[in-house]
């Protein structure tokens, strides 16, 4: 309460923690389009606070979860009479950003960006490095302590289901449509793999937990179907003519199984094939890890009442040593109704997470199981600064080459 008292006091100032002048503070900045407002927290601390000046009606801002992905001191926008954007700080390649304008009148007046007064442009720039959260909320919001089982520890955890999963590479999503094409040098969202081969071990991962897709799920039918001794071509998601050969061909050994399934990837054959390969009951969720805005690896999890939204939540992990009682997480919800037709595709009937928690966020958490694998491999990696993002959505549009996961809530 008094944090909230604080920021409306200061809003329209900045605010600098001493803080910040010892460790290398572990940065959010939260922007609230009701209040026109932007904070800059280190944990639970507000250390910078400003207003604002985010999109008018026919542009909107929107919202989400993005990170800073670059850094101009001087930038021009290419479609409004090459406007300066002084102080530029990107928030996806599209065309959204942080930057500094004369004219911020703390109501919706830009054309999609995230305007800021010049000093405190100035200021933050200077505080901010490639990769910081930028949680961008209609009203405002603000990280608390969250304390779960469920959690990443750098401890090796329990045995957890799927605990013989193989792990993948991650892949980046090619499709996207562009906001608002505000700043030049746009770079394309296009497929990409990496292997988990990043040099520097100290840079925080990001993770996304979220629904299966049909690109993950055919990823994962042609893996299986390749270990079987059929021939489905690369474990790429999309099918093709040697992926059919190979649906068909499972088919045909087992006629009374398919003889009423009409569709060329059903759920029946999802169990089929991964009751045969050994591996149990098909997934319904994925986690992705990225690092330096480059897939690593990702990996099957199981999603308990799938038939119940998830919701969006974003968790930081604020310090970390060796064991649960070192390691300081915190984390936000925000506000995001599923359209009916997501809804619909993901086979979900409610907008409620379960009601046997305290808060959806722990209700999230409680749902989720990751595997023994994939656990171990985030411990090795976790640093402070990690961050995971939990969605129904899966792999947004504007998530690609050259970025973390990009969540958008509303445009």
């Amino acid at each position: 309460m008094f944090s909230r008292l604080l920021i409306g006091w200061l809003a329209a100032t900045a605010l600098i923690s001493p803080a910040l002048a010892g460790d290398r503070p572990i940065l959010q900045i939260f922007v609230s389009k009701k209040d026109q407002s932007l904070v800059v927290y280190d944990g639970q601390e507000p250390v910078a606070t400003s207003r604002v000046s985010s999109g008018k009606p026919g542009h909107d801002t929107p919202t989400g979860i993005f990170s800073v992905l670059e850094k101009q001191i001087y930038h021009e926008s290419n479609i409004y009479s090459a406007a300066p954007m002084p102080f530029m700080q990107r928030l996806t390649w599209s065309g959204i950003a942080l930057h500094e304008s004369k004219s911020v009148p703390r109501y919706r007046a830009s054309h999609g960006c995230v305007r800021l007064p010049s000093a405190f442009a100035k200021q933050l720039y200077k505080m901010t490095t490639l990769g910081v959260p930028v949680i961008i909320s209609d009203t405002a919001v603000e990280p608390a302590p969250v304390n779960n089982v469920s959690l990443f520890e750098a401890t090796p955890p329990a045995p957890q289901l799927f605990s013989d999963a193989t792990l993948r590479p991650g892949v980046g999503d090619p499709t996207g449509k562009p906001i608002e094409l505000a700043m030049n040098a746009v770079r394309p969202i296009s497929p990409i793999l990496h292997d988990a081969t990043a040099d520097d071990t100290a840079e925080p991962i990001k993770i996304l937990i979220t629904r299966r897709s049909q690109r993950e799920t055919v990823i994962d039918l042609q893996t299986l179907l390749g270990q079987l001794g059929f021939a489905p071509g690369p474990a790429d998601g999309l099918i093709g003519d040697a992926t059919i050969d190979a649906i068909n061909a499972f088919k045909k050994l087992r006629p009374e199984t398919f003889a009423k399934d009409k569709s060329l990837i059903s759920d029946n054959l999802l169990r089929a094939v991964y009751e045969a390969a050994g591996k149990g009951s098909p997934p319904n969720g994925v986690i992705m890890v990225r690092k330096g805005f480059k897939p690593l690896f990702e990996a099957p999890v199981d999603i308990a009442s799938a038939q119940q939204a998830l919701g969006t939540h974003f968790l930081i992990l604020q310090s970390a040593t060796d064991g649960k009682d070192g390691q300081q997480w915190l984390g936000v919800t925000l506000e995001n109704k599923l359209p009916p037709q997501m809804m619909k595709r993901l086979g979900i009937q409610s907008q409620m997470s379960s009601l046997d928690f305290a808060t959806p966020l722990e209700g999230a958490l409680g749902r989720i199981t990751v595997s023994d694998e994939a656990k171990q491999k985030i411990a090795d990696m976790l640093v402070a600064g990690t961050t995971v993002t939990i969605s129904d959505s899966g792999l947004g549009a504007e998530t690609g080459n050259g970025t973390d996961f990009i969540t958008v809530t509303h445009r």
